[in-house]
């Protein structure tokens, strides 16, 4: 079979295997090509298969030749498909770490649960004996708590609507989206989805079970933005879900005390990942963004990111760099006071007739298409590929 891209409004349907492979490699060539640093060598990622998760994985262990263990919730090839492409990501990381000698094994369940707390413990102490450090990399719409009560989080305003125009990716194309205001239960349940409970019950597992070496230290990742950006992102459910997360590393760190940790929020810049396209309409400032930065010569995807947040910021030999709130801010670029004012011109101008010129919406779709193993290159997609061949790749 030829498989080609299937996009539905800002959600991908398929990926192309081969694909992933290629978008893997590029990540781990682009480390290459940057250089190792002395980081962690014992590391467990909660939330792995694509993303900042990915990207992190990569950057530890091609970078700081790191041995990992990787969870995540994906799916295979079966009658109703090929499988996500962050079960094939898992599968090509593996592969190529492997071939590295470093140990890379793939957990696939559901992080939240507490079954996959306690096969991740039995994991790290069989194959890593603990773990120096734990990124905390989940993006999910929901939550099973432990009673079995299932729990969804909403991307939506506080307080009054907000509108403005989005993004489609299916049709390339600028349409008016909104966000309704969430009901005190929608961001109650958001927070518990979202926020930073689960990390905080991760930890204290991990440490409880003497997972955790002297001196472990975690880190998740949140997003802030500019001041342009609050109304659908900072001030909505998913801003109450994140300040929540940042409360938690305060917490998480006097857990950590102790045993000599420390607990971070790494605040990312605004990139194109499954779920910043799927929030309304921020995918547009991204756009803008791009096109800023890259004019600037400032532009860092998923995987530069994680080297500088890696390399520089927590392991770089200057201890780590964050913030008297525990924040490291790797949104410094993005938020340079001329970045965001070129950025502000731009967006004021954008409407549906003229956005391509506008702002880097060709590089936001190419990337979006390459989470999903599309538009990579050296990968040959007119070429067939047999369903049957992708049932003896396991993660």
């Amino acid at each position: 079979m030829i498989i080609q891209p299937h996009i539905q409004g800002c959600v991908a349907r398929n990926c192309h295997p081969l694909g992933c492979r290629a978008a893997v490699h590029e990540q781990i060539e682009r480390v290459r090509a940057t250089g190792t640093f002395a980081g962690p060598k014992r590391v467990l990622v909660i939330g792995a298969s694509s993303g900042f998760g990915l990207a992190s994985r990569i950057a530890l262990t091609f970078g700081s030749g790191a041995d990992t263990i990787g969870i995540s919730l994906e799916r295979g090839p079966s009658e109703k498909g090929l499988g996500s492409a962050g079960w094939y990501n898992n599968i090509w990381f593996r592969e190529a770490a492997e071939e590295e000698g470093r140990v890379a094994l793939n957990l696939i369940g559901d992080a939240f649960s507490d079954s996959m707390r306690q096969q991740s413990i039995m994991a790290i102490r069989e194959r890593l004996g603990q773990v120096d450090l734990v990124v905390y990399s989940l993006a999910s719409a929901l939550r099973i708590l432990p009673d079995g009560t299932q729990v969804r989080s909403v991307l939506k305003s506080t307080g009054s609507p907000f509108s403005g125009l989005g993004y489609d990716l299916e049709h390339d194309a600028l349409i008016p989206q909104s966000l309704d205001p969430a009901s005190e239960q929608e961001i109650r349940d958001t927070v518990s989805v979202m926020g930073g409970e689960d990390w905080q019950i991760w930890m204290q597992a991990l440490a409880e079970a003497g997972c955790l070496a002297h001196g472990a230290q975690t880190v998740a990742y949140s997003y802030i933005g500019p001041e342009s950006t609050y109304p659908l992102y900072r001030d909505g459910t998913i801003g109450y879900a994140k300040e929540h997360l940042h409360a938690s590393a305060e917490a998480i760190n006097l857990q950590l005390a102790g045993m000599g940790g420390h607990a971070w929020v790494a605040v990312c810049k605004a990139l194109v990942t499954k779920a910043s396209a799927f929030i309304p309409v921020l995918p547009v400032y991204l756009a803008v963004l791009m096109q800023v930065m890259k004019e600037r010569g400032t532009h860092e995807g998923c995987i530069e990111q994680m080297m500088r947040l890696f390399g520089d910021k927590m392991y770089g030999g200057r201890g780590v760099l964050a913030d008297g709130h525990r924040l490291i801010r790797m949104d410094d670029w993005e938020l340079d006071p001329h970045t965001q004012a070129a950025v502000a011109a731009l967006w004021a101008r954008v409407t549906p007739e003229n956005f391509r010129t506008l702002g880097d919406f060709t590089g936001l779709r190419r990337d979006f298409l390459a989470l999903n193993g599309f538009g990579l290159a050296g990968v040959d997609y007119q070429a067939p590929l047999e369903p049957s061949s992708l049932l003896a790749l396991h993660p």
